[in-house]
């Protein structure tokens, strides 16, 4: 990856201007970006095959501003700590999906990419993929976590034969953001917008989940009676944002419909009992969302 993209990577990460980390903030070894382990679990959904990949995780600071700035730190920290994690950080895992549809061979997102510890490609081999046989990279929105797998370590393009689609919207905006450009430049010419709610491929279609950024959208993947939503960022912690989905999350572009688009999301979710993927929920980042009073849980899936 270009000294360029490296050197932009919190900000194209965020993408905010009330976003101002720092490689201060994380002067810690054990916060920030970190390696995991590649891993590739596949499960069924009806016929159709599909892929959890594993790229990395994030280490964030309980800091009052990250989670809950309505709450307090305390506040954010018991509830943490009531789910049996530590109370002084959060951690985020970087997940992507991988769908095998008709001929088609279909990534939900492409992770951090190496340059920031991502494991993505390794996590492909070992399910058996090789970068020239995805045909599609899907994309829920260009914060560098996402996007960031496009291009190789030398500025090229990872997955030659794909074409990359996100929303109209998305791709606008990462275009109008300084700190893209030189990922934009590596990708131009590759991607296909759409609106959302058009059929992507076969059994696959787009669902705006509006908030995070202007053209965030999930991916709705059906196969015979079965469902499973890609939510993308609606929601980051797998305690926190179902604990208390009213609370702002700091890497939200506008945060009111955000909120307002994840209470809506998770109820619908808990009462259809459809599976749901998060790129940022524990891997394989597969379970189900069930009500839990007035807030909800978490329940993994493992498949």
């Amino acid at each position: 990856m270009s000294s360029t993209l490296k050197s932009h990577y919190w900000a194209a990460v965020f993408c905010t201007a009330a976003v101002a980390l720092t490689s201060a903030a994380f002067a810690d070894d054990a916060f920030g970006p970190m390696a995991a382990p590649a891993a590739a679990q596949s499960f069924k959904l009806g016929p159709l095959q599909l892929i959890a990949l594993r790229d990395a995780q994030f280490v964030v600071h309980n800091d009052g501003k990250t989670f809950g700035s309505e709450a307090d730190v305390a506040t954010v920290g018991s509830l943490l700590k009531a789910s049996g994690l530590p109370d002084d950080r959060v951690t985020l895992s970087v997940n992507a999906l991988l769908v095998r549809a008709e001929k088609r061979v279909i990534l939900i997102d492409s992770g951090l990419g190496p340059a920031v510890h991502g494991a993505l490609m390794a996590s492909l081999a070992e399910g058996g993929v090789a970068p020239d046989e995805v045909t599609d990279v899907l994309i829920t929105h260009s914060h560098f976590d996402h996007v960031g797998g496009l291009a190789d370590a030398g500025g090229k393009l990872v997955f030659p034969k794909a074409v990359i689609r996100m929303s109209t919207a998305e791709w606008a905006w990462m275009k109008s953001q300084p700190d893209a450009a030189a990922l934009v430049k590596i990708i131009d010419g590759h991607v296909q917008t759409f609106t959302p709610g058009a059929p992507i491929a076969p059994g696959v279609t787009s669902v705006a989940l509006n908030g995070h950024t202007p053209g965030h959208v999930g991916y709705e993947i059906t196969s015979g009676k079965q469902s499973l939503l890609d939510i993308g960022d609606m929601a980051h912690s797998w305690v926190i944002s179902l604990k208390k989905p009213q609370w702002t999350m700091q890497f939200d572009g506008d945060k009111a419909t955000a909120m307002a688009t994840r209470k809506a999301t998770f109820a619908r979710l808990a009462k259809s009992h459809e599976l749901v993927f998060s790129p940022h929920f524990p891997y394989p980042g597969v379970g189900h969302v069930v009500a839990d009073g007035d807030a909800y849980t978490w329940v993994p899936e493992v498949p």
